[in-house]
């Protein structure tokens, strides 16, 4: 992956990741999204990062409705999504792989951090708390199924690269869209 150039990240919520990732990559042009209600909370850390740090390599943020609103004639090298597929309704992350699949490059990469269930079980006693919580707030989000997911992301071109454990009882799952 280290010839990615444009990545695009889905859900960016208050820009904290693209701020840091651009800042730490200056040679990927970093494309920040969330739905549009969201792009108020986004956009200031964003704008921030552009003009008082200087990153030319963040770009404005967009509009992204994994249901409802791709952007069109812009394809990536790269897809990342933080704490997203558990918040999304079960329906929505049936829709986030073929979507990304539509804006990677062949070859590209979609990267995805998060909580995962793994044959149905979670990983650690506060993920089953946390999935209890997700519920509570909303009923159609919670922990993924790692089978799940990859099964989603096959079926929409994608081969399964690795699975990173990460601190906190998340991990960082990478795929790769056929060439």
């Amino acid at each position: 992956m280290s010839d990615a150039e444009t990545v695009l990240e889905i859900a960016g919520g208050t820009g904290q990741h693209a701020v840091h990732f651009a800042e730490a990559f200056p040679h990927l042009r970093w494309q920040s999204s969330d739905i549009p209600e969201a792009l108020p909370t986004l956009t200031p850390r964003i704008t921030e990062g552009r003009h008082n740090k200087s990153l030319a390599n963040l770009l404005a943020p967009i509009a992204l409705n994994v249901d409802t609103e791709w952007p069109t004639g812009q394809y990536y090298d790269a897809v990342f999504s933080a704490n997203s597929l558990h918040i999304m309704a079960a329906s929505s992350v049936e829709n986030f792989f073929p979507g990304v699949a539509n804006l990677l490059n062949p070859g590209g990469h979609l990267l995805v951090y998060g909580p995962f269930k793994y044959e149905g079980e979670f990983t650690t006693e506060s993920n089953a708390r946390f999935d209890l919580w997700l519920k509570q707030r909303n009923p159609v989000s919670g922990i993924r199924d790692f089978e799940s997911v990859l099964e989603l992301a096959a079926q929409s071109g994608m081969h399964f690269v690795e699975d990173n454990a990460m601190p906190a009882n998340n991990q960082l799952l990478v795929w790769q869209k056929q060439r």
